[in-house]
């Protein structure tokens, strides 16, 4: 009997002995794993990682020292991408880095051709780091309408007239501009040959409110802010959602048309664009509703005509102040029902005396604001404390 044991004893440990150094093993390079990606996080200011729940045109990676951007184009069957490598700034290069650009962070200087993007860096609280824009004249923040005054902010052209020598010789940490991955960085090849790292944000490409605001987190990435933004956003996203709860049982959604006819054509937003999704989280009736697509669908006066005639509400009117200034335009406007009952609404109650209208640049990432003045405008009662923020009634 023990000359049996001892050899069945023998052949029930050793795979017991083999597991269990198997499972040792993993443990421990997991461990190595788990510490790499900590050093790599520790080796930059950054606390704490973003992670993207609602924007489609781009994606942030956190990898072993240092972080990767994907910028897509939604637009296109290729998904074109462009790549950036955010590495902290001062350290070593890791090896093996994936093909990109090569931006250290956090960014001190930056360079942006939308006014936008200036929206972007008044909710994180650096508009210091902005060194140039397209053009001063337009630009809503007082912080850096003042700072562009003092000499703090050059204006280097817009897209089409860039000064490039100038942006050379003022050598910012990136200069950032409104497109999409195709072909579009080949436009700015004497910048990055350079040395002038160049961002595409297709922030425009999104098609609802929350996935335009969170490009926020893109800068926020850029400047070591993670952990702002994700409180910040987080306060924007909750009541956004809060908002859009009250109107889902809504006993009726008025009807609402949008915009204005220019050069024989009214481009009204399709079903799928940003801007019809506000109007159906703000509880509306909107008749395009069911079209496919994602910006303006081009229809004659006429074909706008016997809608408009009946809807309920009529919202962004160009630049009009008055109703005047719409008849003004042509007097047919003046038979629409909205416009009869006073219930013409436009997005231009905070522009500045240079022209420039704050709805373009803090409007997109305080998402929760513009719904919340539209259903202010739709259903006054569901919001009875509210000050339109935004928009404000043609008088």
């Amino acid at each position: 009997m023990p000359t049996k044991f001892f050899p069945s004893l023998r052949a029930m440990w050793l795979p017991l002995f083999v597991l269990s150094f198997l499972l040792t093993h993993c443990r421990s390079r997991q461990t190595t794993e788990q510490t790499r990606v900590t050093d790599s996080r520790q080796a930059s200011p950054s606390t704490g990682q973003v992670s993207i729940r609602h924007a489609k045109g781009f994606s942030v990676e956190y990898l072993p020292g240092y972080k990767r951007v994907r910028i897509f184009n939604s637009s296109a069957a290729d998904k074109d991408t462009a790549t950036y490598v955010l590495i902290p700034r001062g350290a070593a290069k890791p090896t093996n880095l994936p093909v990109g650009q090569v931006i250290e962070t956090p960014i001190r200087s930056l360079v942006t051709l939308s006014s936008m993007h200036i929206g972007l860096l008044s909710f994180l609280n650096a508009e210091n780091v902005l060194v140039g824009v397209d053009n001063a004249t337009y630009i809503s923040s007082p912080q850096v309408t003042k700072r562009a005054a003092e000499g703090k902010i050059k204006e280097v052209g817009g897209d089409q007239t860039l000064n490039e020598e100038a942006l050379i010789a003022m050598h910012p940490d990136l200069l950032m501009v409104s497109g999409s991955p195709t072909a579009q960085l080949n436009r700015y090849q004497t910048l990055t040959r350079a040395g002038v790292p160049v961002l595409i944000n297709s922030e425009w490409l999104e098609t609802t409110p929350l996935g335009r605001a969170e490009w926020v987190k893109l800068v926020a990435v850029l400047l070591d802010k993670e952990a702002l933004v994700n409180q910040k956003f987080t306060e924007v996203e909750t009541e956004y959602n809060r908002l859009t709860a009250m109107t889902k049982n809504v006993p009726k959604k008025p009807s609402l048309i949008a915009g204005m006819s220019y050069k024989d054509a009214w481009f009204v937003p399709y079903g799928d664009s940003y801007m019809a999704q506000f109007f159906r989280d703000a509880g509306s009736t909107y008749h395009w509703n069911d079209t496919k697509g994602q910006g303006g669908l081009g229809l004659s006066f006429e074909a706008v005509y016997p809608v408009a005639l009946t809807a309920d509400y009529w919202v962004n009117v160009g630049t009009a102040i008055t109703k005047g200034d719409i008849v003004a335009q042509d007097v047919r406007y003046g038979d629409f029902k909205a416009f009869k009952t006073g219930q013409v609404f436009n997005y231009n109650k905070r522009v500045n005396k240079q022209g420039a209208n704050d709805y373009w640049e803090s409007g997109a990432v305080n998402a929760h604001l513009v719904l919340a003045d539209l259903i202010k405008i739709l259903h006054p009662d569901l919001l009875p404390e509210h000050k339109l923020v935004y928009y404000q009634r043609v008088k």
